[in-house]
């Protein structure tokens, strides 16, 4: 576990004895635990209990994992928790789906207790603002980046933008017209302890491109993506 932080995690599945295992497991690793049965469950518990991470499943009743996960990211009381699918979903498109939903990593079911622990902790661990440096602040003609409070602004306006977004944007812009392939990106952005598509890097790019404007993300054929630093 971090330090001596208390993290709380939501856990969402319809299947009762699979919210038993995870609270069980993650409580005795030191997480304060809720649990929701459904997607509606799940939005109605993250307004009050704040988490840190959520996980979620995709086939629940009422309402499913992709349209709670929709909701929470357009929430923005709660929208910058970590939001992990833990599900039985294995098909590309259910993976594309959550990661255009906001999603930041997609495990597929059986659950390995540990191993979920540990890529957990991973994820908590790479999104602390413990970690940031404190000088991490880029500026440029219409955009203001800063990484100590992973805020940004263009024009003077703020712009809300989910954890990975963010850091795909200042990943890019810290190198300013250097190209980082999908591989470098995938590497610094989500780490080498999970299995993420290539092509999830084009959709933050995409949803990244639609709040800032298509000129700053350059797309290098065949190759990947650079920041373009002379657009006033």
């Amino acid at each position: 576990m971090m330090e001596s932080i208390q993290h709380k995690v939501l856990v969402v599945d319809d299947e009762e004895d699979i919210r038993d295992l995870l609270e069980y497991n993650l409580k005795n690793a030191g997480y304060a635990i809720e649990t929701a049965a459904d997607g509606i469950e799940a939005v109605e518990r993250a307004r009050v209990f704040k988490p840190d991470l959520i996980l979620l499943d995709i086939m629940m009743p009422n309402m499913d994992g992709i349209e709670a996960c929709r909701q929470l990211r357009n929430n923005p009381e709660i929208d910058q928790a970590l939001i992990v699918f833990l599900t039985a979903r294995s098909e590309e498109y259910s993976e594309v789906a959550a990661f255009d939903m906001g999603a930041n990593d997609y495990i597929i079911k059986p659950v390995k207790p540990r191993a979920l622990k540990r890529r957990i902790e991973a994820l908590l661990e790479r999104t602390s603002p413990k970690t940031m440096d404190a000088q991490d602040v880029l500026t440029f003609p219409s955009l203001r980046i800063d990484k100590t409070s992973y805020t940004v602004e263009t024009h003077g306006e703020k712009l809300p933008l989910p954890k990975k977004e963010f850091e795909l944007l200042y990943t890019l812009a810290q190198s300013p017209g250097k190209i980082l392939s999908r591989d470098e990106l995938l590497r610094d952005i989500w780490g080498t302890d999970v299995y993420i598509l290539p092509r999830t890097v084009d959709v933050h790019v995409r949803k990244v491109r639609e709040k800032i404007g298509n000129d700053l993300i350059v797309t290098i054929k065949g190759v990947g993506y650079k920041f373009n630093d002379n657009i006033n």
